[in-house]
């Protein structure tokens, strides 16, 4: 359930040109690619769980023990219908920008225009790519990019929380430890949906964002 304040001049304007982006027809030389993170609590087992049976499920004790965290990366492109994850120890900003060029490199190496949608975290600007590129090859890199940002407390706009929530439910609900066998288990999911071309068919409109929230829009 969204929590709604009041809903400044810029929030709408950000949340207009989002709306119209998404409503572009699809253009393979100019994708559009949603881009978010989601930590990953890394749990051990304090005993072996009971194996499932039928008309019984796996049972688990409630103890485990907590052996840090990691992040996994998810970059989806709705109307396209690919994925690119990857689990990494954390998400600074030189891991960021890392995960950027390994998206742009593995096929969108010949689309004219990228648009990138992001929240507004603070490894997502372009001051990242120039700190761990440089200037000069932080420009060549993104000058076939264009960010678009979620307005600040919305980042329901980004179509990737949806593919996180679905990763979360189809390969994150058990517990696992060992960061290697989580990153293996992404991969084949990544590459079962890729191979089936899932998409994102995304209907909210601003026609509907202004009949839902316009008794909260302040100049």
């Amino acid at each position: 359930m969204w929590c709604i304040g009041e809903i400044t001049a810029e929030y709408r304007a950000r949340m207009y040109k989002l709306l119209a982006l998404t409503a572009r027809p699809y253009d393979p030389r100019e994708p559009v690619i949603c881009l978010d993170e989601k930590s990953k609590q890394l749990l051990r087992q304090t005993r072996v769980p009971l194996p499932a049976k039928p008309g019984t499920p796996v049972r688990e004790d409630y103890e485990y023990e907590r052996m840090g965290t990691c992040n996994i990366f998810v970059a989806v492109e709705p109307l396209g219908g690919k994925r690119l994850a990857q689990v990494t120890e954390r998400r600074t900003k030189a891991d960021f920008v890392g995960f950027v060029l390994r998206l742009l490199d593995s096929g969108y190496s010949k689309a004219r225009k990228v648009h990138l949608v992001l929240d507004n975290l603070n490894t997502h600007f372009r001051e990242s790519f120039e700190e761990v590129l440089g200037v000069a090859a932080a420009q060549r890199l993104l000058s076939r990019v264009e960010f678009h940002y979620t307005p600040k407390h919305a980042s329901w706009l980004n179509m990737a929380e949806i593919e996180i929530g679905i990763l979360s439910h189809q390969c994150l609900a058990r517990r696992g430890v060992e960061k290697a066998a989580l990153a293996a288990e992404v991969a084949a999911w990544q590459k079962r949906r890729n191979a089936a071309r899932c998409g994102i068919e995304w209907t909210f409109t601003r026609r509907d964002a202004d009949r839902k929230m316009k008794r909260h829009y302040v100049s």
